[in-house]
């Protein structure tokens, strides 16, 4: 695991200065703190901040091929890279290392692009080839490890992190009004946009290539429903779902540091954790949350789960004061506002597991949006059921299953069914599944200032419908409902605030089996019946669980991860910031926000007022917003550039 960073003259121009690779490294040393390196050329410059984790000792990048007319710097791990190095060596490939690094490498100059197909892994790639001058930015298929790029001029440069590029005070830093609009809806940009205006992603599962100052970005994978096969036996599809994911956790633990595992308490953490523990002997060390707040709390299940594999369990506790303490050093790491404080926990636990001596941990992730564990695909269930009988007083009530908490839904048959109608019947819209949960979410627009009403309402929609694949409407209603779940929530803002940024942050690399491009695509080929059964969730996993779990984790009832917000920011030890930047001053300053609006909201819950969960949503993205323009637009501080007292290799052409 690594940062990388580069600058690419897109023309003729001097050549681009090392110092200001250095200072992109310097950005993100917190990605790869063990060693550095560079390449320099008339034409580019490249640069490696490396996490150690395979071939600790010759895996250095940059790394060229044998004759040294390609040249990488790889963010990620190959996890299938012992079965595709032979292949390569009987085709005359000679290696130098033992790292999965160069195995893309020569990969690429046997198959160019295509050589991503072949790939397992979680990575961002950038390869030089210094006789064609052509420079690829490739991004696996889900978006695990993150690659950003920003043109200015004739001139690109590109990085893990868009820290990294504003190292180069040349990028403008503005941030986007209609990205803002989109996270306050969407809680996540729409690729490739990020909040800050002309910086942008490689879109997950694209590659982008510079040739004679052209730029190509072009898509290799996409996710896919195909027809499934229904007649297919419960147990065999249990077998088979078993198979894959047994060696999903194989080849992913894989590495020359130890390996732990996070446990959550519910079945997607726990299967995995029982897996590693029958794969790897003696010796799992499991990593959890435990919160002083009973509503967010799991740790029972979290002491059972560790009980029952008997691994060394370790704790982080994560009090109010906690989380609004580090809240800040989060949005430094997310680069981007978020509407939810569980990132901050999560940058906690990875800052335990360092502190403890690891680098890798196995996690759950991607479960619940491939085999149906979230409760939008149930709401959008009853709702299509409803939607039948449009009059219907009974169908409504199955909504009060899936929102027990929720006290205005089980007190008032009015308020459910008012709140769960709009758009009912118009089971063919694209965002049918997804409608009900923007409709709320927009709710936060109204502490949006005139102003940035104005830049929102002048700019294209962000519209999701423009960015669905040709064949979306052809597929069942749970896999739209998917597809939606997985291409914005997963991979704009799990995998990313809650992911890769919250785990980096500590130098901590996170692997997911349920995410093995294997494993996708067998849950996709499921029919719906496997993944939601009437109203019982992962009905599939589930199965698989009772093999491995106690039964009462095997079958407890999805519970959201998710983390106090209010609370957090104002209690016995108010962070002082949260006033600062919640100020009236300050809100009309940065103009994003009403700044009497915002007052009001901070009257609210200062005065013990019940807020509701817009209110909630609404405070964690104004807080962050005012943290991102703090943090990268009026005081941005660079970290010092590599020194001569790191560990830094230098190359240049032969």
């Amino acid at each position: 695991m690594c940062g990388i960073a580069g600058v690419l003259n897109l023309a003729e121009a001097p050549p681009p200065e090392e110092s200001l690779v250095r200072r992109m490294l310097g950005m993100i040393r917190h990605r790869g703190p063990d060693e550095f390196g560079l390449y320099h050329d008339a034409r580019i410059g490249l640069g490696s901040a490396r996490l150690s984790i395979v071939d600790l000792s010759t895996g250095q990048q940059p790394i060229a091929n044998e004759d040294g007319t390609l040249w990488i710097v790889f963010n990620g791990e190959i996890f299938n890279h012992l079965e595709l190095r032979p292949e390569l060596e009987a085709r005359g490939h000679r290696f130098t290392t033992r790292s999965d690094t160069e195995v893309v490498l020569h990969l690429y100059e046997e198959r160019g692009p295509a050589c991503l197909e072949r790939l397992n892994g979680q990575f961002a790639i950038a390869i030089w080839d210094a006789r064609a001058r052509t420079l690829l930015l490739a991004r696996d298929r889900l978006g695990v490890r993150p690659l950003f790029y920003a043109q200015d001029g004739a001139r690109l440069v590109f990085g893990s992190e868009i820290k990294s590029i504003l190292a180069d005070r040349r990028i403008r830093t503005e941030l986007d009004p209609l990205v803002l609009d989109q996270i306050f809806t969407l809680w996540a940009p729409l690729s490739p946009r990020t909040i800050f205006r002309g910086i942008v992603e490689v879109p997950p599962g694209h590659y982008l290539l510079a040739r004679d100052g052209d730029l190509t970005l072009q898509r290799y994978w996409e996710i896919d429903f195909p027809g499934a096969d229904g007649a297919r036996r419960v147990e065999d599809c249990a077998d088979e779902l078993e198979a894959l994911l047994v060696d999903a956790v194989r080849i992913r633990l894989r590495a020359d540091v130890p390996v732990g595992a996070y446990l959550s308490g519910g079945l997607d953490s726990s299967l995995i954790a029982s897996i590693i523990r029958s794969a790897g002997g003696n010796g799992l060390d499991t990593f959890s949350i435990a919160f002083d707040d009973a509503d967010f709390d799991e740790s029972a299940h979290q002491r059972r789960m560790a009980g029952f594999l008997g691994t060394q369990h370790q704790v982080v506790h994560a009090t109010h004061a906690d989380i609004g303490r580090v809240f800040p050093d989060v949005i430094w790491h997310t680069e981007a506002p978020i509407m939810r404080t569980a990132p901050a926990p999560m940058f906690m636990l990875s800052r335990l597991v360092r502190e403890r001596g690891y680098k890798v941990v196995l996690t759950g992730e991607g479960a619940d949006e491939f085999l149906a564990g979230y409760d939008i695909f149930k709401e959008a269930k009853v709702r299509r059921f409803w939607a039948r009988q449009p009059e219907s007083t009974l169908r409504p009530r199955l909504l009060r299953r899936l929102y027990p908490d929720i006290e205005q839904l089980s007190r008032s048959d009015s308020f459910l069914t008012a709140f769960f109608r709009d758009g009912l019947t118009q089971v063919d819209a694209p965002e049918y599944s997804h409608a009900i949960r923007w409709r709320n979410n927009r709710r936060t627009r109204r502490f949006f200032s005139e102003a940035l009403g104005r830049e929102v309402a002048a700019q294209a929609a962000g519209d999701v419908a423009a960015q669905l694949p040709p064949r979306f409407l052809q597929w069942k209603p749970l896999a739209r409902a998917q597809y939606l779940e997985i291409r914005i929530f997963l991979s704009q803002y799990l995998l990313a605030s809650q992911g890769d940024r919250m785990a980096m942050a500590h130098s901590v690399e996170g692997r997911f089996p349920f995410l093995d491009h294997r494993v996708v695509d067998f849950c996709n080929r499921l029919p719906s019946r496997l993944k939601l059964r009437v109203l019982t969730e992962k009905y599939l996993l589930r199965k698989l669980g009772e093999r491995w779990l106690p039964r009462e984790i095997a079958t407890r009832p999805k519970r959201p991860y998710r983390a106090p917000i209010h609370r957090s920011f104002f209690n016995e030890s108010t962070p002082e910031y949260v006033h600062d930047l919640l100020s009236r001053e300050a809100i009309a300053r940065a103009g994003f926000f009403k700044p009497l609006a915002v007052g009001q909201l901070v009257q609210k819950i200062e005065r013990g007022m019940a807020l509701g969960e817009t209110d909630d949503m609404a405070l964690a993205g104004i807080l962050s917003t005012q943290l991102v323009q703090h943090h990268f637009v009026d005081h941005f501080q660079p970290s010092p550039p590599l020194s001569e007292a790191d560990p830094v290799k230098v190359c240049v052409p032969a």
